[in-house]
């Protein structure tokens, strides 16, 4: 079985008192999540989330490495993934979405995040998102 990985971060913000995350809406698939993409050669997990995060978004961020969360599926037969996500504080708010693989993103306030969130995997990181935001 072919093995594919990947990294990226669930990115959050203080605003007004209330915690938002940013999420976005893959091109080609239409789904919300959290920004991620391939491990290059030769890289960390750490450096792949927080260069990940940045390409897709626009987004600088601080990555908190003691929140790491793993998510395993099977895209097509014969082809295991395994998507790590770290938490990470946005340093810069404004968000440009990279062209080629993103439709859109928005900050949403993370109690509604659940709701828009495509995949139950996804629901269960923000769970524990919540609780290890300070």
């Amino acid at each position: 079985m072919l093995q594919e990985k990947s990294c990226g971060a669930v990115v959050y913000r203080k605003s007004h008192g209330n915690t938002q995350l940013l999420l976005i809406k893959h091109l080609n698939s239409g789904h919300w999540s959290f920004p991620k993409g391939h491990a290059e050669k030769g890289e960390t997990e750490i450096e792949t989330a927080i260069r990940e995060v940045k390409e897709e978004t626009g987004i600088d961020v601080l990555l908190d490495h003691t929140f790491r969360e793993t998510v395993t599926y099977s895209p097509k037969k014969d082809t295991q993934k395994i998507v790590v996500y770290f938490l990470a504080k946005a340093i810069n708010y404004n968000y440009v979405p990279q062209k080629e693989e993103i439709a859109e993103a928005h900050w949403f306030d993370i109690g509604y995040v659940p709701s828009v969130l495509t995949y139950d995997n996804d629901k269960a990181i923000v769970s524990k998102a919540k609780t290890a935001i300070k």
